[in-house]
């Protein structure tokens, strides 16, 4: 087998990043992925594009991540020629991924009700914004948008030019629900194998986004319900006093001030040459390394308060030696004093770094293959390994339009057909 999903087929109507990526991880897997996007290509192959912009074929980096290992089927599903490839199609595919809003799944004909109508055992997986239900449930969301409504900003308490700004060095949330997706996905096919009855799937970018949060979004009626009462009332009563951000932040406990917080465990340190990382989690690790720098924490001890006046100035000062140490040796001394004694420690990389870097490559976790039209690709590779289903090293993203007749003559359409709904402007 090529992969533990092999004979699976996929039609992957998304767009921009979640959805592809969920269909990326199931072409991995081993599924036969046909994306199907509008003639003109879907948005993320416009966005960051490399190639000409009169060019048949636009490509684009951020299409090639999220779309490798699919084969294209470019529809204009407002035609009813394209609308009976899809019918045709969809009797042969076990799984349909869409994220558009409701009501354009409905005007495009990729809704459940009609696709679950011509092949009941569909597994239709269907990625939204806040989800069918409540007053948001007609809106649009990205990435950034649900980070603010979340609450995720706001604990990240970072501000550019005093304006809060996003987690943007990765698109966390869209990620983290593509991965969702495929897992879902994967999750129905086992139980349509067990009833033989297929399914709807509903996921939202909003789920993703609050279990992102982990223990911020937890809520604890004897230990947070005053607290949580009081931080409400002084926040709206700020807000409307017409209080800045960083003053609304330092009344919210959910949120953390990067600065002065009296951590001395978890945290980037700069050394003589240059920053590198400490994770010390455990009390184990916590009490090594403070031996290791030759410092004592009062704020071990029993009883210890941390809301005192005296007990922040002490953490505070706490933090600064440790920062003084840190700073007194070059980085490679520093990791290697820290691996010897086991303390969990690594340096802090760039991304071009990655690509050549001795771990990453011993885990086949860069891939290099050749594009049909932009030639030699390194990207990520298949995030797991599997001993006897092996995930596949899938080809790069397809070219606009370059398996339209491959897959239409699969499904009973002759040369000539093609030609016809080429001409006719169903399909490019």
């Amino acid at each position: 087998m090529s992969g533990p999903l092999e004979g699976v087929r996929v039609a992957d109507f998304t767009e921009i990043i979640a959805g592809p990526l969920a269909g990326r991880i199931l072409a991995e897997k081993g599924t036969d992925v046909i994306k199907i996007e509008p003639p003109w290509g879907e948005p993320w192959r416009l966005t960051q594009r490399f190639t000409p912009p009169d060019s048949a074929k636009p490509e684009s980096r951020t299409f090639m991540v999220y779309n490798r290992g699919k084969r294209s089927l470019p529809l204009d599903l407002t035609k009813p020629e394209a609308q009976e490839i899809l019918s045709r199609l969809v009797q042969h595919i076990d799984v349909v991924l869409v994220n558009f809003r409701p009501d354009v799944a409905v005007k495009l004909g990729v809704d459940y009700e009609r696709l679950s109508a011509i092949n009941p055992r569909l597994v239709y997986c269907e990625l939204t914004a806040y989800g069918r239900r409540g007053p948001d449930a007609h809106r649009p969301g990205y990435d950034m948008i649900i980070q603010a409504m979340t609450g995720m900003i706001a604990s990240e308490t970072k501000t550019v030019d005093d304006v809060p700004s996003w987690v943007w060095s990765s698109p966390l949330i869209d990620t983290a629900s593509g991965i969702a997706m495929a897992g879902s996905v994967s999750a129905a096919l086992f139980a349509r194998e067990r009833t033989g009855r297929g399914q709807k799937i509903e996921t939202t970018l909003l789920g993703q986004a609050l279990n992102l949060m982990g223990a911020r979004f937890l809520h604890v009626e004897k230990l947070d319900k005053e607290t949580r009462e009081k931080t409400l009332r002084d926040i709206s009563e700020q807000r409307e006093a017409g209080a800045s951000f960083d003053d609304l932040v330092n009344l919210s406990p959910g949120s953390r001030r990067r600065e002065h917080h009296g951590n001395i465990y978890y945290r980037v340190y700069m050394a003589a040459d240059g920053p590198i990382g400490v994770g010390c989690l455990s009390q184990p690790l916590r009490e090594r390394l403070l031996e290791t720098l030759g410092l004592t924490d009062e704020s071990m001890a029993p009883g210890w308060d941390p809301n005192k006046l005296e007990s922040r100035e002490y953490t505070r000062d706490l933090e600064r030696r440790a920062e003084d140490l840190f700073r007194s040796r070059p980085s490679g001394e520093w990791l290697g004093i820290l691996e010897e004694r086991n303390i969990p420690a690594g340096p802090v990389r760039f991304i071009e770094e990655m690509f050549d870097d001795a771990q990453v490559v011993a885990n086949g976790l860069v891939d290099e293959f050749t594009h049909a039209n932009e030639g030699k690709v390194r990207m990520v590779g298949p995030y797991a390994r599997f001993s006897g289903t092996p995930l596949s090293h899938a080809p790069p993203s397809p070219a606009l339009g370059q398996h339209t007749a491959e897959i239409l003559e699969w499904l009973g359409y002759t040369a000539e057909d093609v030609e016809r709904l080429r001409e006719d402007k169903a399909v490019s």
